[in-house]
């Protein structure tokens, strides 16, 4: 079986499709069940030699892929070419664009819409990395047969093992001098960054000594001004990305992660944090509820401002809540394995081609 894997975004900077892609190809050099042929911008050429991703996406990818006659086309972004002549399986760790398109600006909710439901229309098989959004894609689209959940998982570097020095130095790093409260992932509105930054302020108030460090692309719509939240409040510290290579250290060096989602496909970066040994603050809303299983504390809703400040105080202040979060964390994310979702995948994608 010859299975086709689109990279394009492999080589952009790190995001969360990226490093679910670079986990499985990690697992997939094992296999020797298939051939695997690897597609990019910068092996795959469009005719008009204009890097374009479009371009690359809709034309020159699915073109390559039936010249190369892969038996199917792995496609981990969400999205299926408009273009395409060969079977596809489409990984859709949600459908945000669909179900709240007032979240994103008219070329997300065009491009990224239209593409996610040719995706659903089209795919030969489905992934998705929780059942909450398994739900979500049957709500918008009962007759949808092929979809299967394969959870996602922290990387193996994500642990509890601590390097002190190299924590020291991280932090030193990125101006980090005191304790720290942490959030890192694109800002969107969803998220709740804006409430975060509000409730920081208040409880700055009886923990002056504390930080909180932001780290993600600012892309809320309608605009948020974060920013300018952030004016004159020196504790506060933001820049759009963190090294990958230090993104450990900052998990463990803080005091707490604060992640107040409203909807996820799966929610990674609570998952990295708990195997790193560090207090999560979250939601147990959408498929962040399967994340967490029996964790002992979460943020109902993260719009109040005082809710968030109340329990990030109360974590701060409660040695033996702090313990049973850590403990319960760790167990929690040791249950979740990219080797499993790896396999799985490969599994699926191989008896989908012998029953066809």
């Amino acid at each position: 079986m010859k299975i086709g894997i689109d990279c394009h975004t492999l080589e952009k900077t790190k995001t969360g499709v990226a490093r679910y892609l670079t986990n499985l190809l990690d697992y997939w050099q094992q296999e020797t069940g298939a051939e695997f042929v690897l597609y990019s911008m910068k092996n795959v050429k469009n005719p008009f030699n204009i890097r374009s991703t479009a371009l690359y996406y809709n034309f020159s990818l699915p073109k390559q892929a039936k010249k190369d006659k892969v038996d199917i086309l792995f496609l981990p972004f969400y999205m299926r070419p408009f273009f395409c002549n060969v079977p596809t399986a489409v990984a859709i760790h949600d459908i945000s664009y669909i179900a709240h398109p007032e979240w994103f600006d008219l070329y997300h909710r065009l491009a990224y819409g239209i593409l996610t439901k040719r995706a659903i229309k089209k795919s030969k098989v489905i992934f998705t990395c929780s059942e909450y959004t398994k739900n979500e894609i049957l709500k918008y689209d009962p007759s949808s047969a092929n979809i299967h959940v394969v959870p996602l998982a922290a990387d193996e570097k994500f642990n509890s093992i601590k390097n002190e020095s190299k924590i020291c130095e991280v932090k030193n790093k990125y101006g980090l001098k005191n304790k720290y409260l942490f959030y890192a992932g694109t800002i969107f509105n969803r998220r709740h960054v804006l409430e975060l930054i509000k409730a920081f302020k208040l409880i700055l108030e009886k923990f002056s000594d504390y930080q909180l460090l932001i780290s993600g692309r600012n892309l809320t719509n309608p605009h948020q001004d974060i920013d300018g939240a952030i004016k004159n409040i020196s504790q506060i510290i933001r820049i759009d990305y963190v090294d990958e290579s230090d993104l450990l250290y900052l998990y463990q060096g803080a005091e707490m992660f604060i992640y107040l989602s409203e909807y996820e496909g799966f929610g990674l970066p609570p998952l990295e944090a708990m195997a790193c040994g560090t207090p999560v603050l979250t939601t147990k809303m959408t498929s962040l509820g399967e994340v967490l299983g029996n964790y002992p504390i979460a943020v109902n809703n993260p719009s109040d401002i005082n809710e968030i400040k109340e329990k990030i105080i109360r974590i701060l202040s409660d040695e033996n809540l702090r313990k049973e979060m850590i403990e319960i964390g760790l167990q929690r994310a040791k249950q979740f394995s990219w080797e499993k979702t790896a396999q799985k995948t490969y599994k699926t994608l191989i008896s989908n081609h012998l029953n066809a």
